[in-house]
This record gives structure tokens, C-alpha cells and sequence, in this order.
């Protein structure tokens, strides 16, 4: 149902009974406008403390070393001779050429490029659609094990393994048969545009006076992603495609262009206008992906051991929604799904969970 809009945006819910998970589930339901999911996040982070010391804040990941979106070489030394300065510029040529074909691609989405129509496509668009939201626990360590391994990302294997999952529910779920099928979907990611900035520093803003210098409220950009369903004998195929893609997609200005793109729409066309302008690129794509980083440690909550976390949402007009939410030594996968699409959606699950199995024993024959 939709939130009461005469009262804040924003609703705590604590399921007081026992799971197979907890002793008890809060669940905690915020409007979009309010903030972002990292934005959120942090927010809840605020709030916890150390399970092992009370007196502290969380441990979290260390900061990235991130420059921005942009995957460019740096300038090399002069010693490097000319033929390397000659590929530096280079680079900028072929992000700059990047860039314009991914902005082609946005118009192109919002006006009249959809995706084609599968098992995994919305098939109707009412206003209000019942959605499931499951969750299921991976292997952490696993990923990270793959990642090592394979020299990539965990964000690229996470693709991978969404690569893979999808691709193992449409062939059971269709009885295609074809092992040379290669379909191509896209998908939203979401993209956090703020400067990296750590927990600990957030908080001491807040406590010191100083929480209007916290970045809350949404600073995102979004990149469309392809996704690619097909069958590989070696299971890594999925890990080097979903690195290819990534990496292609690193090597473009484009979810800066997205970001700055929304805040125009809106500012110049207004609130009305741009959601509907947005609803519509969004539902010419099949899926919404996001990735997001949470504490190295168990954590409290008001004195309460949490054994969870698990985001997700439901505003999308997709069919799937899939966000991944890192956790002590568990990744979550938590699906949003279309319930009367995906009856089976804990079949779904399964097969995320065998994805990396398989994955993960492939890449122990790298070691």
C-alpha cells in the first residue's frame, strides 16, 4: 500500500516472534525521497554499536580507494617514451566515445528502446502490484575467494552470479533448449555519487552540531547494464562477462550524466514530469541491481544482537529487483519480485545459492 502522506515518510515496524532466522524482524519502511539506500544504511549504522564493545561504533569495510566512475589510464612519466603518452590520450578519446553512446542509449530507453519480452519482463503495469521480498544468505568469503582468484571485483562476481542464476531459472523455467541462446536484458544500477566518507566521520558531524554537512537524501546515478542469459560449460564465463561489461561501463561518463540528467529534469520540468519520464525508462528495462557495503562486525541495536540485514524495495516498475547487502561474513541476496510472475521465487533463491557454488569450485581449480 502506499505511505500516509499526512504523516512522516517513514515507518518502524518490530514483528515480535520468532523465525527460523531471529528471535524477532524489524522492519523498517522509508519513502525514496527521504534518502538513498546507502544513505539510509549509514543512517541505520548511526544508530547501532559494536556488538563486542557497546561503547563503539560498528567496524566498517575500509574506504575505497575510488576515483569517481571513470576507468581512464593516468598520465604516465615522461620516461614512458611517446607511444605510451600516445595511449593516455587515447583513453580520453575512447571515453569521451563511450559517453556518447551511453547517452544515446538513455534517450533511446526513455523514448522508445525496450527490452525484448521474457519470463523476467513486468507483463502488467498496475499501480499498486503485490511484491514479494525474500532473502537468502551467500557465503561471503566465498565471493571474496572467487574474486581473488578471477583479479576482478566483488561487485563482478556478484554480476556473475546474478548472470548465472537468471540464466539457470530461464532454461528450467522455459524448457529451452538451445545451449547457443545468448539473450540480452538490461538492468538499472544504481550508482552512490557521494564522496567517500567513513562512518565514524559521519558521526562525529552529527554530534558535534555539524549533521547538515552529512550527505543525506538521494546522490545516486544509474548506469544500464546488460545482462546476458546463456548457458557456459565453464561456470567462470559468467565471471569474465560480467567483468567485460563492467569494466566497458567504468570507461564512460555516463552515470554522471544520469545524475546530472535527473536533477535537471526535475528542477526544469518538475516533480510530476520527471517521475514519469523516469517510470518510463525504467520499465523499458527488465531488472534493478544494487550492491551495498555494511558492517565487518556483529552489531547492536538498541541492545539487540543483529543477525540481518537485508534492503530492498519496492517501487520499480519491474518484475525482479535484486540488491546484495554484505554483512559480518555474509552476503545477502534479497529479491523484490512481481509475486504473481515469480510464484517460485524461492526456487529463485536456490539457484542463486547453486550459482556460486558452482562458480566458487571452478575457481578453486585457478588456485
Amino acid at each position: 500500500m502506499p505511505m500516509d502522506e499526512s504523516r512522516p515518510l517513514w515507518e518502524f515496524h518490530v514483528l515480535d516472534f520468532p523465525t527460523s532466522e531471529a528471535t524477532a524482524t524489524t522492519a523498517i519502511r522509508v519513502h525514496h525521497s527521504l534518502g538513498d539506500g546507502m544513505s539510509l544504511l549509514t543512517l541505520l549504522m548511526a544508530c547501532t554499536r559494536s556488538a563486542a564493545d557497546p561503547t563503539m561504533l560498528p567496524a566498517m569495510p575500509p574506504l575505497p580507494t575510488r576515483k569517481g566512475a571513470i576507468y581512464a589510464r593516468p598520465r604516465p612519466p615522461a620516461s614512458a617514451g611517446a607511444l605510451a603518452f600516445a595511449a593516455w590520450v587515447w583513453s580520453f578519446f575512447v571515453l569521451a566515445w563511450h559517453t556518447v553512446v551511453d547517452v544515446a542509449s538513455f534517450f533511446a530507453t526513455t523514448m522508445f528502446l525496450k527490452d525484448p519480452p521474457t519470463l523476467f519482463k513486468r507483463v502488467k503495469h498496475g499501480e499498486f502490484q503485490r511484491k514479494r521480498i525474500v532473502h537468502r544468505g551467500l557465503s561471503l568469503d566465498d565471493v571474496k575467494f572467487v574474486k581473488n582468484a578471477m583479479n576482478c571485483t566483488v561487485n563482478d562476481v556478484l554480476v556473475g552470479i546474478t548472470y548465472a542464476a537468471l540464466s539457470r531459472y530461464y532454461f528450467r523455467k522455459s524448457g529451452d533448449t538451445d545451449t547457443d541462446r545468448d539473450l540480452r536484458l538490461r538492468s538499472i544500477l544504481l550508482v552512490n555519487l557521494r564522496p567517500t566518507t567513513s562512518l565514524h566521520a559521519c558521526v562525529d558531524m552529527i554530534n558535534s552540531g555539524r549533521e547538515n554537512e552529512v550527505k543525506w537524501g538521494n546522490a545516486l546515478g544509474f548506469i544500464i547494464l546488460p545482462f546476458h542469459i546463456g548457458t557456459h560449460k565453464d561456470p567462470l564465463d559468467y565471471v569474465r562477462k560480467a567483468k567485460q561489461v563492467v569494466d566497458r561501463k567504468k570507461s564512460s561518463l555516463e552515470v554522471v550524466f544520469t545524475h546530472v540528467a535527473a536533477e535537471v529534469i526535475l528542477k526544469c520540468l518538475g516533480l510530476k514530469a520527471a517521475a514519469a519520464i523516469f517510470h518510463r525508462m525504467i520499465s523499458h528495462t527488465t531488472i534493478s541491481f544494487s550492491n551495498m557495503i555494511g558492517p565487518v562486525e556483529q552489531v547492536e541495536f538498541c541492545g539487540h544482537p543483529v543477525v540481518y540485514i537485508a534492503p530492498s524495495g519496492y517501487g520499480p516498475p519491474e518484475a525482479l529487483t535484486v540488491n546484495y547487502q554484505s554483512y559480518v561474513n555474509t552476503m545477502m541476496v534479497n529479491l523484490a519480485v512481481d509475486e504473481a510472475q515469480f510464484p517460485d521465487c524461492h526456487q529463485l533463491l536456490d539457484d542463486f545459492a547453486e550459482s556460486l557454488k558452482r562458480i566458487k569450485d571452478a575457481a578453486s581449480s585457478l588456485c
